[in-house]
């Protein structure tokens, strides 16, 4: 089998299977993190971070806040039946060109990128964090292959000259183009309510294992992070509430 064609097939199969690596990250980034908290009680050290307190953290924080935004941005100007989560197969029934889309071929990608690496950073492991961008490059880059050779196919040379000025995954700000569709803000309180409130409840736990091998309990107090945590576990309770009782959230706008 020629090297483009085992690309091909590689990403498609990863395709199917990119929730997967994620979940990955977060249940080893969080093992980890406790196995560090665990040695530094049990020898009796105090772990300081450059920057103490809450201030490290929501730099973290910020830099997931930013992931999200460009997931949000793109998933809300989107043409229909593109850019979904469907895991199946590809689907495109046309090319997106404006939004984040006139910066990056792959926002959603980025904006993957840049949330999961708000929480690699919060084990405060450089080698960690080196693995997580390696191995996000090697699994991703598979699946941008496959779904560019996908969209060449169905959409040949009008894909192609588009791709010509348009970067891969680094954004290029000076190409933006504003969208002409409406922000579908139903569609983000539908689709992006899980990622968003799993963005707080991640941040608590890690905060609850630090405050564990430190004081020896679990944090119950009204903390930032357990706020948050409680706030955002309310969002998504209201809105599988609101969804299951009215269709406002259910029907897709016509636009």
């Amino acid at each position: 089998m020629a090297l483009y064609q085992e690309f091909e097939k590689r990403g498609v199969k990863l395709f199917k299977y990119r929730g997967t690596l994620p979940i990955f990250i977060l249940v080893t980034a969080l093992a980890l993190y406790a196995f560090e908290q665990y040695t530094y009680a049990k020898n009796a050290l105090t772990q300081h971070s450059i920057l103490e307190g809450n201030l490290y953290p929501l730099i973290c924080l910020l830099v997931s806040l930013l992931g999200l935004f460009v997931r949000v941005h793109t998933l809300g100007f989107v043409i229909p039946n593109t850019s979904g989560r469907n895991t199946h197969k590809q689907i495109a029934d046309g090319i997106n060109k404006t939004g984040m889309y006139s910066l990056l071929r792959h926002p959603l990608y980025l904006g993957n990128f840049l949330m999961w690496l708000g929480i690699g950073l919060l084990t405060e492991n450089i080698w960690f964090n080196i693995i997580f961008i390696l191995s996000f490059w090697l699994y991703y880059e598979r699946i941008m292959y496959a779904e560019e050779t996908f969209l060449i196919k169905k959409f040949g040379d009008e894909y192609t000259e588009w791709s010509k000025d348009v970067p891969p995954f680094v954004p290029k700000l000076s190409h933006y183009v504003k969208p002409s569709l409406h922000f579908a803000w139903r569609k983000i309180i539908r689709q992006e309510k899980s990622g968003i409130a799993a963005l707080f409840i991640v941040f608590m736990l890690f905060h609850q294992i630090e405050f564990f091998f430190t004081e020896k309990s679990i944090d119950l107090t009204f903390s930032l992070w357990n706020v948050l945590f409680i706030i955002f576990t309310l969002y998504i309770i209201s809105v599988k509430l609101i969804q299951k009782t009215t269709d406002w959230l259910n029907i897709e706008k016509t636009r």
